[in-house]
């Protein structure tokens, strides 16, 4: 018995750790101002939130370019970008990758959106989108909807990569709705 208390005492300490360890920062809010970014590009250029004001934004943060999940999901927002378009909304990619490795991913995958290169993974803490993987900082599967006036209208948590561009479509569309 006192074995298995042992074992459970040592085995909650170290599910405590582990989580302690994913929870660098707090996500922004519904409502609340969108934290400000300025970032490069896939194309070597600095982008920064305010240059999206008036715009819808769907900043996706995502872990790795060329991974299975990660491409998927990148395919599903492309095949569906002339319906963003049309929502007067933009698609941002945010992950810790290069600008060089984004660049490298977008023409291998034709994508003809911005993908953002966070390489110390401050703007993926500041939305609270970090994952620790062998002790290196990942960006999280996480969206954000950003409505024209640049604050928080919508957080998607560990999204389902095969259907979340399309929740992402219905969510813009109920949120624009007058």
């Amino acid at each position: 018995m006192r074995k298995y208390v042992l074992f459970l005492a040592i085995a909650l300490v170290a599910v405590f750790a582990s989580n302690a360890a994913q929870a660098v920062s707090e996500m922004p809010v519904v409502g609340s101002e969108a934290p400000a970014f300025k970032l490069t590009t896939n194309e070597g250029k600095e982008a920064n939130l305010g240059d999206f004001k008036g715009k819808w934004v769907v900043l996706y943060f995502y872990p790795k370019d060329f991974t299975s999940g990660c491409t998927m999901e990148a395919h599903n927002f492309q095949r569906d970008l002339e319906k963003y378009t049309a929502a007067n909304a933009v698609i941002l990619g945010v992950s810790v990758d290069t600008a060089e490795s984004h660049k490298d991913f977008c023409a291998k995958e034709g994508l003809n959106f911005k993908l953002l290169s966070d390489p110390n993974a401050k703007v993926s803490e500041a939305y609270g989108s970090v994952m620790v993987y062998n002790e290196n900082k990942l960006s999280a599967r996480n969206t954000f909807i950003i409505d024209p006036k640049g604050n928080v209208a919508k957080v998607f948590e560990k999204v389902k990569v095969a259907t979340h561009s399309e929740e992402v479509l219905a969510a813009l569309a109920t949120l624009q709705k007058p």
